[in-house]
């Protein structure tokens, strides 16, 4: 039998990584492994999806991580000796990671030699992957219908009623406020991705939602107000003298609903933030006495 890779090593982290940051490598990993983007050989992707699940569910938990970072993989094995589970008989387990929360029962120092871990569920990564990313795993819904469905950008970020043709009867279906792009809603008896037409001002990365805007080169450098649009109309942004261009501004509140509007996220109830990234405007041509004036300033090395 090949020797299990190291979980730092699946995760490609360090063993002085941050829970946020193997987090973050958890959603790079598991995306990226999904099995669905490997359908040529899916069984590998399955495997390494499984190992990206198991990596994750050890790390993320700081019992679990301090034990494997004693005892390696000796922990969950027979015989382990990171003392999981105590002697005497089995004993439940129960906490929580992240999004997720998880409950096991161990047996440890049994005269059997079963693992300190015997018994404990590394649960389903498809069904992990579905609560973390959102959407239906695809792999305990593979015989249900699937169809697509292309919604705009607004669309996606307040939700929308859509009547929609299923096996040639009609269906009104509610799309939630929040969905991204290729998430999967069940609806019990089908499923449906979410295509999502781009936008031609706003760009979106997750909750956060981008925006650039085009500043004159006056109130750049003297200060002043702006409009700026957002998903819910154009607010007034203040301009410090002096601002650069390619400065980031953020709108605290102002991005994606949070989906399924569960928990805090950043500071607000259930939505991301916008970010304003200022670009200032050189004139392309310039009066004499404008010349004269950037001459000046370029003179006292302005």
């Amino acid at each position: 039998m090949a020797a299990k890779s190291e979980y730092y090593d699946i995760l490609g982290v360090s063993k002085s990584s941050s829970q946020d940051e193997i987090k973050k490598a958890y959603r790079k990993q598991a995306l990226e492994w999904h099995p669905d983007k490997h359908k040529d050989n899916k069984d590998a992707a399955e495997r390494r999806f499984k190992e990206i699940n198991e990596a994750y569910q050890i790390l993320s938990d700081s019992q679990k991580r301090r034990a494997y970072d004693q005892f390696g993989h000796a922990a969950f094995s027979p015989g382990g000796a990171s003392g999981f589970g105590g002697a005497g008989g089995p004993t439940a387990q129960a906490g929580q990671w992240g999004p997720f929360t998880y409950t096991y029962t161990s047996t440890g120092g049994s005269p059997t030699g079963e693992s300190p871990f015997s018994g404990f569920d590394f649960g389903d990564p498809f069904e992990i992957f579905a609560q973390f990313f959102g959407g239906a795993s695809p792999f305990r819904t593979a015989r249900i219908p699937r169809f697509s469905v292309n919604i705009d950008f607004m669309e996606a970020i307040k939700g929308v009623e859509k009547q929609v043709s299923i096996g040639g009867k009609k269906r009104k279906i509610k799309i939630p406020a929040g969905v991204n792009e290729g998430s999967r809603i069940s609806f019990g008896d089908f499923i449906l991705s979410i295509n999502i037409k781009p936008h031609k001002v706003f760009e979106r990365d997750g909750v956060d939602i981008f925006v650039r805007t085009l500043v004159p080169f006056s109130l750049a450098s003297l200060g002043g107000k702006i409009e700026v649009p957002t998903v819910d109309g154009e607010v007034k942004l203040k301009i410090r003298p002096g601002t650069q261009s390619g400065t980031m501004i953020r709108l605290r509140g102002k991005g994606v609903p949070h989906l399924r509007g569960r928990g805090l996220f950043r500071g607000k109830a259930g939505r991301g933030d916008q970010y304003v990234r200022i670009q200032v405007a050189v004139p392309e041509e310039l009066t004499r006495e404008q010349k004269k004036i950037v001459e000046k300033m370029e003179g006292e090395g302005l």
